[in-house]
């Protein structure tokens, strides 16, 4: 059970400036990706994420993709195309998922090729997220996993898909990737964080982002406990 020592307590603007405000459910449609991209206004936060074919979209928040969502079995350069086409129709931000079977079989070259593969076809300031599926891993191949991204020159680390029956993401995962990582390279928790407790848990392991759909309610809680 997590107590409130564990957490770390934020204000609303705080929070807000950390969330990719996220909608990327099969069934969604462009007039849920236009709704989203005005419920993140209103909000104040820092992004949307959307799937790569709602794009491109108008918004005045940042605008985050995905790419090679959800199983990120592709190949690698169908990886780098999509966040290369990604990125001509506005996208600032992309959110890779790596081929967890290759992490699984301790093929960290190849974690670290597909993802500089990405990162040559989205150059800086493009920012790169890489979803590392941290639930189906272990301690090593995510300390693996994070060490490529970061050879590779990632900007981020992200805990999860949201999509992974082994589930998303957890405090200790999360702390873990920002002791790998270190102080200056992002840790974005995703996947499963549902509550203000739930969110506040995962920045004080670290996360200095927060991948969430139910933003509106977390952020309410918060207005309403002030």
């Amino acid at each position: 059970m997590t107590t409130h020592s564990e957490k770390t307590p934020v204000s609303y603007d705080e929070l807000a400036a950390m969330i990719d405000h996220t909608l990327l459910k099969p069934e969604s449609t462009p007039a849920d990706a236009a709704a989203l991209a005005r419920e993140a206004e209103k909000l104040g936060t820092y992004s949307i994420c959307v799937s790569p074919s709602m794009l491109p979209i108008e918004t005045s928040v940042h605008v985050a993709t995905v790419c090679g969502f959800p199983s990120g079995q592709v190949a690698p350069e169908v990886k780098a195309f999509e966040a290369a086409d990604s990125v001509k129709k506005g996208a600032e931000e992309v959110d890779m998922v790596i081929n967890v079977g290759r992490a699984i079989a301790g093929d960290s070259d190849f974690t670290e090729q597909e993802i500089r593969a990405v990162r040559e076809a989205a150059p800086k300031p493009v920012v790169l997220k890489v979803i590392i599926e941290s639930a189906a891993l272990s301690d090593e191949q995510i300390v693996a996993s994070c060490e490529a991204a970061k050879r590779a020159g990632a900007d981020f680390v992200k805990t999860s898909t949201g999509f992974h029956p082994a589930g998303g993401a957890s405090a200790h995962a999360v702390k873990l990737m920002r002791e790998t990582v270190g102080e200056d390279f992002g840790v974005k928790a995703s996947g499963g964080i549902r509550t203000l407790d739930a969110a506040e848990e995962m920045i004080a392991a670290g996360a200095n982002r927060l991948g969430l759909s139910g933003s509106a309610a977390i952020l309410a809680e918060l207005e309403a406990r002030a």
